[in-house]
């Protein structure tokens, strides 16, 4: 009976500290920094391109009655956008100028503890106004948006760390943060999540089972950018294509994890998603996955790849002389 209890108390804390460990180790919030300043481009870019035809999509009289997308979601109170009380014309051009000022900011990373908050206020109002126009861009720039207000978003590669280290820190480097590792976890537990349902979802598709798949997609004058059709008398390469998304997607979950596998799936992300972009005309999405696969990207290898760039700007005298980093080396996962 010791031995038993012994083995129990042992397990519980192994779990425990493992949990912790995954949840609540400080982080330092360079991949955060990075994924802020790639998500928010994005953000401004999708908004911006709403604002082409605002009246039509978010006006008092738009395609989509204020009814009907209430009853799209039930009536429910979460649903709500702030695009409700704007009837005027001239208070519609404004809320969007401001919506794009907020996230030129939040890109940048000014006032980013109070933009993030507004940035994601703001994706969501344009989504709730038009449930009709939702797509996975949307999905994923919602959910970017969220798990950056969490975080500390704004600490790395931003005009508020700038102004912080011009402020009498100059010599200090940003320090790891719990906040910024549980925004990290967040996204990299939802991605994962994706993955496993859309592996899942195209496992009820025969065309996945005889990996034919792919030739459908890439046939579809629909969505077509570029002529592939010649695949057509490669059958073995669309097979293996197709197979090969789909073992892809439904391990993504559990190789993703793992340090010496984690480079293979992130690299097979690469012309999957630019696939997506380039030969179905997908563009911003294939783009903003891949900066979701961003979070599974160390910080250490961030700062090695961008600070490196600093530093051989110094070297040449284009910029100011920056000190030098200390502290031990942070990875993620």
């Amino acid at each position: 009976m010791n031995l038993i209890r012994t083995y129990r108390r042992e397990l519980c804390e192994a779990v425990r500290d493992r949990w912790n460990y995954f949840w609540f180790r400080p982080e330092d919030p360079a991949t955060l920094g990075l994924i802020r300043i790639a998500a928010g481009s994005m953000l401004f870019y999708t908004h911006l391109i709403w604002t082409k035809d605002a009246a039509a999509f978010f006006g008092a009289d738009a395609w989509l009655s204020r009814e009907w997308a209430s009853t799209y979601y039930n009536n429910s109170p979460f649903a709500w956008t702030y695009f409700w009380e704007v009837s005027s014309p001239l208070v519609l051009s404004m809320a969007n100028i401001v919506a794009l000022v907020v996230l030129g900011l939040y890109t940048v990373g000014l006032w980013t503890r109070a933009t993030s908050i507004l940035a994601f206020i703001i994706t969501v109002s344009y989504v709730h106004r038009v449930p009709g126009a939702l797509f996975g861009l949307d999905q994923i720039n919602g959910l970017l948006a969220l798990y950056l207000m969490l975080g500390p978003s704004g600490a790395a590669y931003s005009l508020d760390q700038l102004i912080r280290r011009r402020h009498n820190q100059l010599y200090r480097s940003v320090s790891p943060s719990i906040r910024a590792n549980v925004a990290i976890r967040l996204i990299q537990v939802h991605m994962c999540v994706i993955y496993l349902f859309a592996g899942m979802g195209k496992l009820a598709g025969e065309s996945w089972w005889d990996g034919t798949a792919l030739w459908g997609a890439l046939a579809n004058y629909e969505y077509q950018s570029i002529d592939v059709t010649w695949l057509a008398e490669w059958p073995l390469t669309i097979n293996v294509m197709t197979h090969l998304t789909l073992f892809w997607e439904l391990s993504y979950c559990v190789l993703v994890w793992h340090r010496l596998t984690r480079p293979m799936v992130l690299v097979l992300a690469i012309p999957l998603h630019l696939g997506i972009a380039i030969c179905m005309g997908m563009i911003t999405f294939g783009l903003i996955m891949l900066v979701g696969n961003l979070a599974f990207v160390s910080p250490t290898l961030v700062r090695a790849i961008i600070d490196r760039k600093r530093s051989s700007k110094v070297e040449d005298g284009t910029s100011a002389k920056m000190p030098g980093r200390g502290g031990r080396v942070l990875k993620a996962g």
